[in-house]
């Protein structure tokens, strides 16, 4: 999928970057083009940045895909040119994400074995490439 900035786009993410690092207003903004992509198949986003009550770790998305919880990490990069941004969820990061998860499912009252690890991946070259990993990885 190409994610098509549009105009509240353009102008939010204006403003972020005067208050924020850039880094951080991309990370955002893929946030925001992760969000409306996973919507636009189906997918319904019950929780971003949801912060774990450990501190363990933070869930960009949640989202619900049926009757599965999906648990989906938002990773950007302005090019591709030193490899995808879905590269960067390391092993230590995927722990992360499983702790908080747990936490997520269990007051959700879901079963673990109806969670679910998604990647996105923005990559922000001439227009932004949204990529979706279904399924990423298993814990």
């Amino acid at each position: 999928m190409s994610g098509k900035l549009g105009m509240w786009d353009r102008i939010r993410h204006r403003f972020r970057l005067r208050r924020w690092q850039t880094a951080k207003a991309n990370g955002r903004l893929a946030e925001d083009l992760a969000h409306r992509y996973l919507e636009e198949i189906g997918y319904v986003v019950v929780a971003r940045n949801y912060h774990s009550r450990n501190g363990d770790g933070e869930l960009d998305l949640v989202a619900r895909d049926g009757e599965m919880l999906v648990v989906v990490e938002v990773k950007s990069r302005e090019t591709a040119a030193f490899g995808q941004p879905e590269q960067a969820v390391t092993k230590e990061k995927r722990l992360k994400l499983r702790r908080a998860a747990l936490e997520y499912a269990r007051r959700a009252q879901v079963p673990w074995d109806c969670v679910r690890f998604d990647i996105v991946s923005v990559v922000f070259d001439q227009a932004a490439a949204v990529t979706h990993h279904r399924n990423a990885y298993r814990l």
